[in-house]
C-alpha cells in the first residue's frame, strides 16, 4: 500500500469515526448494558441482583398481559400494513399523472407525514370525539348514531389504522420516486398487445415496483410492531387493553413500575421477533420480489 493510499484510508477512518463513537455510545452500548440488566431484577434504585432466566421464564409461562400485547400488536399490523401500503401506493399512482396543481396535491397528501404525532393525535382525538367530533358530525347528516371510536372494542383499532392511513406520506413519496424511473417503453410495449391500463398495472408497475413495495412493507411491519404513541396518547392501552401493545407494556414496566430488568427482557424478545420476521420475509422475498437485472 502506497503512502497515499495509507493517507486516504487514515482520512476515511477520520470522517466515520463520529459515526462509529455514535454507533457504539448510543446503540450498541445501550444494547450491551440492557442485555445484562434483563438478567437481572434491577429496579434502577437498588443494587442489582443476578437472577439469570428467570425473568424470561415469567414472561413465557406466567405474564398473561405479555401474550394479550403480542396478540394486540400483531393483530394490528395484520390490518395497519396492508392498509397503508396499499393506500400510499394507488395514492402514488394517482399522483405521478400529469393534472393540473400536480405539486400541490403532492404538497398536501405528504404533510400529514411530518407533524408531529402529538398534534396529529389530538387533532384525531377531537375528529373521533363521541360527543362532537367531526366524523360523528358527518355520520349526523346521513342519520347514522355517534360511535365511540377510541372507546369501543370493535372500533378502536380499525379508527388507528384508519389514521395511520392519513399519515402515509413518506412510503407515498417512495413509490411515487420509483414510479417515476420505470421506463415507458414497457407501458408501450403492453400498448402494442393491446393492453390497457389494468395490464399495465398488474403486469409492468406491481413488478417493477415490487423491491419498493418489500422495502415499505418490511419496513412498515417493522415500525408497526413498536407502536407506544397510538396507546400512550390517546387510549392508554384502552379499552379493555384491546390499545395494550408490546411496545406500550415494555414502558410501563420500565417507568411505571420500575421493572428494568423485566422490561429489557420484554425488548430483547422483541429484539428477536423482528429478527426472527425479518429473516423469514427476507427468505420469502425471492418468489415475488423481481429485480431489473433479471434475477429475483
Amino acid at each position: 500500500m502506497t503512502r497515499i493510499q495509507k493517507q486516504n484510508m487514515a482520512w476515511g477512518y477520520l470522517f466515520i469515526l463520529p459515526a462509529i463513537i455514535g454507533l457504539s455510545v448510543f446503540i450498541v452500548a445501550p444494547m450491551i448494558f440492557s442485555l445484562i440488566v434483563s438478567f437481572t431484577d434491577w429496579d434502577m434504585v437498588s443494587s442489582f441482583h443476578w437472577i439469570s432466566f428467570q425473568n424470561y421464564s415469567n414472561i413465557l409461562t406466567e405474564d398473561i398481559n405479555f401474550w394479550n400485547s403480542i396478540k394486540v400488536t400483531f393483530f394490528y399490523a395484520i390490518l395497519q400494513v396492508p392498509c397503508v401500503q396499499i393506500f400510499a401506493f394507488l395514492l402514488a399512482n394517482l399522483l405521478n399523472s400529469k393534472i393540473k396543481g400536480l405539486s400541490f396535491f403532492r404538497t398536501v397528501f405528504y404533510i400529514p407525514s411530518i407533524f408531529p404525532f402529538i398534534a396529529v393525535a389530538i387533532l384525531w382525538m377531537f375528529i373521533y370525539n363521541p360527543d362532537f367530533g367531526l366524523l360523528n358530525q358527518l355520520l349526523g347528516v346521513f342519520h347514522i348514531p355517534p360511535q365511540d371510536w377510541l372507546v369501543s372494542k370493535s372500533l378502536v383499532l380499525p379508527s388507528l389504522v384508519f389514521m395511520s392511513m392519513w399519515m402515509c406520506g413518506g412510503a407515498m413519496v417512495i413509490y411515487l420516486a420509483a414510479l417515476q424511473g420505470v421506463p415507458n417503453h414497457l407501458y408501450e410495449a403492453v400498448e402494442m398487445d393491446g393492453g390497457g391500463r389494468i395490464r399495465k398495472f398488474w403486469h409492468v408497475t406491481v413488478p417493477m415496483l415490487s423491491p419498493i413495495i418489500f422495502f415499505n412493507s418490511l419496513m412498515g411491519l417493522i415500525g408497526v410492531m413498536q407502536t407506544f404513541n397510538e396507546a400512550y396518547v390517546m387510549t392508554n392501552g384502552g379499552p379493555d387493553k384491546q390499545t395494550y401493545f408490546y411496545l406500550f407494556m415494555i414502558y410501563r414496566e420500565a417507568f411505571t413500575e420500575g421493572n428494568m430488568g423485566y422490561a429489557s427482557a420484554l425488548a430483547w424478545i422483541l429484539f428477536i421477533i423482528l429478527a426472527g420476521l425479518s429473516i423469514t420475509i427476507f427468505k420469502f422475498s425471492r418468489s415475488f420480489v423481481h429485480y431489473e437485472a433479471g434475477g429475483k
